[in-house]
């Protein structure tokens, strides 16, 4: 795979992922690994944002005096856009990785630069993660996997009490997820908060699209890598919904990230947010003085997952089995605990959740809701889908032609057929 393509990357998944890379490090490649006079290992370890596994490090080598991690932090996009470059040099790579799912695609290329974590006795552990967690860690083959889970981001409505309020919907948690179970009751409220309130049920055509997208069993490829958007029913279907939703002027037209986006999350502009686990966060971020306005709940008919990273091992390691016991460790159940409640990662080992401090962990921002207990009802949900590795190419083209629609009045038909015939020129000139 080329540099140049790997460095297109620029969905908003990676937008998103890179305002919580807030620490920076010296260069993750930079320090080789190495086993001193008296017979120490030491690992280095390259990761982005702020994880927590500094501490972790430490009281592993507290228990292994023998084995050191040194863990460098990185900003998001530059710490993969190294790690790609010295995989491909075939030096200057840490021993042990961290991979952000939206970039899982962009390695498979690359799997022989990786250790085969199944080698080292991966599938003893299986067991322990979310079964679509674990998968997209695989190979299409399911023969190789390249990581272990880390963290993940369950999808889930975040939404505005006042807002609902103004518009006769209800604003308990359990009674919304009663009254908006499917998209139909979605787009029944849509058309009471803009009756009522005179603004938009959600932030913009991207979220609403990728929510039902991504409730559906295939999306853009399938495992072979053939593409599959252009007879993919639900895909259209999803494509449909959302264009029915700007002709009624039931969405905004905010941009992902921009100051407009965050002001109207703080004043109220829009009355739901469908996005992920670390959503909490921007949201706090952005509104900080609109606690108890903003509320937790399931979004209609399932979820997805947005963000979340695997831990790898390089081929470059000269310690590939001290690698491996340590992040076996690090991802392990009861450090996934400690990572939820030291830095907000949401875990992806499914034991936690039954855990008595997972469990009752509530949020008063999110006016005093179980929060931890609502993302693992919809971590479950989830399904298994196979993104494939040019992911970002469709998701770019239909994005192109709903804001088209949303912009310009553009016919949608017209619009869609003509986002699919660049996607197939484009396939064809790889």
């Amino acid at each position: 795979m080329k540099l140049k393509n790997f460095l297109k990357l620029g969905t908003s998944l990676v937008l998103a992922t890179s305002l919580f890379a807030c620490s920076t490090a010296p260069d993750s490649s930079s320090t080789p690994d190495s086993e001193d006079k008296e017979g120490t290992v030491e690992l280095t370890m390259g990761v982005f944002g702020s994880t927590g596994y500094e501490k972790l490090a430490e009281e592993y080598a507290k228990m292994h005096p023998n084995v050191k991690v040194q863990v460098n932090t990185a900003d998001f996009n530059d710490h993969h856009n190294n790690l790609f470059t010295s995989i491909s040099a075939g030096s200057g790579s840490p021993d042990i990785v961290m991979i952000e799912v939206g970039f899982i695609e962009k390695f498979r290329d690359a799997q022989d630069k990786f250790v085969n974590l199944y080698d080292m006795g991966a599938d003893d552990i299986k067991g322990d993660y979310l079964d679509w967690k674990w998968s997209v860690g695989e190979s299409a083959d399911k023969s190789f996997l390249f990581g272990l889970p880390t963290d993940i981001g369950p999808t889930v409505m975040y939404y505005r009490t006042d807002l609902f309020e103004q518009a006769g919907l209800p604003t308990d948690s359990a009674q919304v997820a009663e009254e908006i179970k499917t998209w139909e009751d979605f787009e029944k409220a849509a058309e009471l908060v803009k009756a009522k309130t005179g603004q938009p049920m959600t932030d913009n055509v991207e979220l609403i699209f990728n929510a039902l997208r991504d409730q559906s069993d295939e999306i853009y490829f399938d495992r072979s890598e053939k593409l599959i958007v252009d007879k993919n029913p639900a895909i259209k279907s999803a494509y449909d919904y959302t264009v029915k939703l700007i002709e009624k002027d039931l969405l905004g037209n905010l941009g992902l990230w921009t100051p407009e986006w965050g002001a109207a999350m703080a004043d109220g502009k829009y009355a739901t947010l469908l996005g992920p686990a670390w959503m909490q966060g921007v949201v706090k971020g952005n509104a900080p003085d609109a606690a108890g306005k903003w509320a937790m709940v399931q979004m209609p008919e399932g979820a997805g997952n947005w963000g979340g990273s695997y831990l790898a091992i390089t081929k470059e390691s000269k310690h590939p089995q001290e690698a491996y016991d340590f992040i076996e460790w690090l991802v392990s159940p009861e450090n996934q605990l400690k990572s939820f409640l030291d830095q907000g990662l949401f875990p992806s080992a499914v034991s936690v959740y039954e855990e008595e401090a997972f469990k009752n962990h509530t949020d008063e921002y999110f006016s005093g809701l179980p929060t931890a207990q609502i993302l693992s009802d919809a971590a479950k949900k989830v399904k298994d889908v196979y993104y494939g590795k040019n992911f970002t190419l469709v998701q770019g083209e239909i994005m192109k032609a709903l804001q088209n629609v949303q912009a310009n009045n553009a016919d949608p038909e017209k619009e869609w057929n003509e986002a699919m015939d660049r996607i197939k020129e484009q396939l064809e000139r790889q």
